[in-house]
């Protein structure tokens, strides 16, 4: 008997989707009939489902093997603070902060006093001087001029950050024994005082004459900070870290810090080869150019502050 060859089927445009041999059934030798294919098709499809169905409704914390603890956990407020805040002359609105008095003892105490005006001064009619997409920065007070000479004749106060680094270091030596994915300290909507410089470059070394004889000597760049400019994070900012203590959180008026946050200000030009290469030897222009990025072309301003009771 003479086996004929099976013609070949027609091109492929010439089929409609359902009757594309791709998708027509496939039936082994073990199942014969379109309704037990059927019958396996539907079983799949319910599996798949079920299946669909239990990871909706499972717990997040079911499906995820993260054993990590919380970082952050809630802290307690022990007093209230407010700053109300004009951009060019126009008042926008009030900042509410709490203060961790149990947490940050010296950190909170130092806000209280230069926001009350116990210290002598008080941030009242001082500005925001950088504002990055992360944070926004107050200059606080002058650690010289009349500033430094009101607070001196009214506490003995030289406004000195060593006080607050102990804080800094105990919180930041717990951040890193806690088992989280994230150790920031510095959350959105977090208020923090700067203590420290960590970008400040070494002391550069120099040959100066004193009295006939040649002596090395050191000569600083840059300035510590005097422990009284403070930042409030818009967005988590763990570049703060390393240099801020923090000491409350805006409890109302996040809505003006974003609006603070969306001034024009100095574009940053650190990705610079020439500014990095002065940075690192120290050059004082780098210094000078450093300071004025990121900062504000409108006028921001604490135009009143105090204690909430």
């Amino acid at each position: 008997m003479q086996l004929l060859a099976r013609p070949p089927p027609p091109p492929y445009h010439n089929f409609t989707p359902k009757q594309h041999p791709l998708f027509l059934p496939h039936y082994s030798s073990s199942s014969s009939s379109p309704s037990h294919h059927h019958h396996h098709l539907r079983r799949r499809r319910d599996f798949a489902a079920s299946t669909l169905l239990l990871l909706l409704i499972a717990p997040a914390d079911a499906l995820s093997a993260d054993t990590t603890t919380n970082c952050h956990p809630p802290t307690p407020t022990t007093s209230k603070a407010f700053l109300d805040i004009s951009i060019d002359g126009d008042p926008i609105g009030r900042i509410t902060i709490g203060l961790y008095g149990d947490a940050a003892p010296a950190g909170s105490a130092r806000f209280r006093s230069l926001v009350s005006g116990a210290a002598g001064v008080s941030y009242r009619r001082k500005d925001f001087i950088r504002i990055t997409p992360n944070y926004v920065q107050h200059g606080g007070v002058r650690s010289y001029g009349i500033d430094a000479e009101l607070a001196q004749k009214r506490q003995g106060s030289n406004f000195g950050a060593e006080s607050l680094l102990s804080e800094w270091e105990k919180a930041a030596a717990a951040s890193e024994a806690e088992e989280c994915k994230t150790k920031t300290r510095n959350v959105a909507g977090s208020v923090s005082i700067i203590v420290r410089n960590p970008s400040k470059p070494p002391p550069k070394m120099k040959v100066v004459a004193r009295q006939g004889k040649l002596e090395i000597d050191q000569e600083e760049v840059g300035v510590d900070p005097n422990g009284t400019e403070f930042v409030i994070a818009i967005k988590d900012s763990p570049e703060l870290d390393p240099s801020a203590l923090v000491v409350g959180k805006v409890l109302q008026g996040m809505d003006i810090v974003e609006r603070i946050g969306q001034v024009k200000t100095v574009q940053e030009n650190s990705s610079s080869p020439y500014f990095r290469v002065a940075k690192l030897i120290g050059d004082k222009r780098a210094v000078v150019a450093e300071r004025g990025f990121n900062r504000p072309y409108s006028k921001v301003v604490v135009t009143n502050c105090g204690l909430i009771e």
